[in-house]
């Protein structure tokens, strides 16, 4: 349909119309919209639907976790930190290397997601710009450090690549600076045994070769995925800097040449301003900015600016902290403007990445009721309650599920797999429910990491618990 039929179907027949319409574009290929409206701004939802390409190298990056997560285990009782029957000898030094690799993982798939996006994203602002508006993308992470690291392990007359600008390296990192390698030695202090690095004659660490040889198996294997680049950097390839301005403080990004090859810029401390600058006066349709951007800015529809175009505003990557996701949305929608902005939340049909969404949603919700002492206030309707996956009502439908993976009444996965792909256990030596169960957040990071069908499925069966309480 057209544009205009389109829009006319969704405001004649409501959500239950613009659900179904929703659904057959998915159906053809294309990304979802749920379009709503609240206080006179318009937004929607931007869903990407993974393609079978996307969702074969998301199933590989997810067995070379499980992997890398399996030779942890076994590096942790090659190293000494853990006996022969898996207990820990080191409690300290084993919360330290799991904590690590939880964290990575989490900001590995959330990089890994929003770059798969990209082209769904890229469209719909080629739609948006020969529509006339104007585009704001709201990120968190820039990448820059990932940048600066690989530039500094680069030769001089090496080639700069896109493959070389993934935030698999955030994984690579993981395993060079912080797996461990190092054979550890029990010591009693104050009555406690504790674990402390094991010295040779000359003061050296002690490697376990062992432990090294499950890292390099670990590192092969990441090596030969396929890389994804950043969001960031594949709308400004897309786009061009000569059309998109950058408000985010990056000191040096990559850019694409006309004939396709990678170039570093140096950027001026100044480039802030002027690239803003740029955006309000017209120059540059296309406007990226993140936290960092600078507190203050204003990017929306001023009457006394040049540029008068409607925003679109993209919450690309919401990030942690509720409080900075609501100013960056603020920032184009001031007083004193020409038009309101339309939000564009951009999400995928992972149900993993309800990770992501759930901790912002639960932020909103917290804002709302300590600003405005109103629950809905925070959030401006743009989350259900069953979105917030951190709420009493969602742990609590939590350990109902866990208990029926336990006694193998899941539909969606047997106790054995779920253990074995999540490294969580609900059940004592005796087959009893253990009574601390894993908590909801740790629940969460373990499932972003399942291969797509393991995780959707699992997901729309503890969400489908979710919904009916909530109801």
């Amino acid at each position: 349909p057209s544009r205009e039929s389109f829009v006319s179907a969704m405001e004649a027949g409501g959500v239950a119309a613009m659900e179904v319409v929703a659904r057959d574009l998915k159906t053809l290929g294309l990304y979802t919209a749920r379009a709503l409206s609240f206080d006179g701004v318009e937004y929607d939802v931007l869903e990407h639907a993974l393609t079978p390409a996307q969702i074969e190298i998301y199933d590989a990056y997810a067995g070379a976790f499980r992997m890398i997560h399996h030779n942890l285990e076994a590096a942790l009782t090659a190293t000494g930190v853990n006996d022969a029957s898996g207990e820990t000898n080191a409690s300290a030094a084993r919360a330290s290397a799991k904590s690590r690799f939880e964290s990575t993982k989490q900001r590995f798939f959330n990089h890994l997601l929003m770059g798969m996006k990209a082209p769904t994203i890229i469209r719909a602002i080629e739609d948006d710009l020969a529509a006339g508006n104007a585009c704001v993308i709201q990120v968190v992470s820039t990448g820059e450090s990932l940048l600066k690291r690989r530039l500094e392990t680069m030769d001089l007359e090496d080639e700069l690549v896109e493959g070389a600008l993934t935030p698999r390296d955030y994984v690579l990192g993981y395993l060079e600076q912080a797996f461990p390698i190092h054979a550890q030695k029990l010591v009693e202090i104050d009555g406690n045994m504790v674990a402390e690095p094991l010295r040779d004659e000359t003061g050296a660490l002690v490697v376990s070769r062992e432990a090294l040889a499950l890292r390099d198996a670990a590192m092969m294997e990441l090596m030969t995925l396929a890389p994804i680049p950043s969001a960031l950097d594949q709308i400004l390839w897309a786009f061009g800097d000569e059309a998109a301005a950058e408000v985010t403080g990056r000191s040096i990004r990559p850019l694409k040449a006309e004939d396709g090859h990678l170039f570093i810029e140096k950027r001026a401390a100044s480039s802030n301003s002027s690239e803003t600058q740029a955006f309000m006066d017209g120059e540059k349709d296309i406007l990226i900015f993140s936290d960092a951007g600078g507190t203050g800015r204003s990017y929306h529809a001023a009457q006394t600016a040049k540029n008068q175009k409607r925003r679109r505003h993209y919450l690309l990557e919401p990030g942690w902290r509720a409080d900075a996701a609501i100013q960056g949305l603020g920032r184009t929608h001031r007083s004193a403007q020409v038009s309101a902005p339309f939000f564009r939340v951009c999400t995928s049909d992972v149900h993993g990445e309800k990770r992501f969404t759930s901790t912002i949603a639960k932020r909103l919700d917290q804002l709302g009721a300590l600003t405005k002492g109103q629950r809905e206030t925070g959030s401006q309707g743009m989350f259900r309650e069953e979105d917030n996956l951190e709420s009493p009502i969602a742990r609590a439908a939590l350990r109902g599920y866990f208990a029926d993976l336990a006694a193998g009444r899941a539909e969606a996965m047997r106790y054995e797999s779920f253990t074995d792909w999540t490294a969580l256990r609900l059940i004592d030596k005796d087959g009893v429910l253990l009574e601390e169960l894993p908590p909801i957040q740790r629940f969460l990071n373990r499932v972003l990491a399942l291969p797509i069908h393991m995780q959707n499925a699992l997901f729309a069966e503890f969400m489908r618990r979710i919904a009916d309480q909530s109801e």
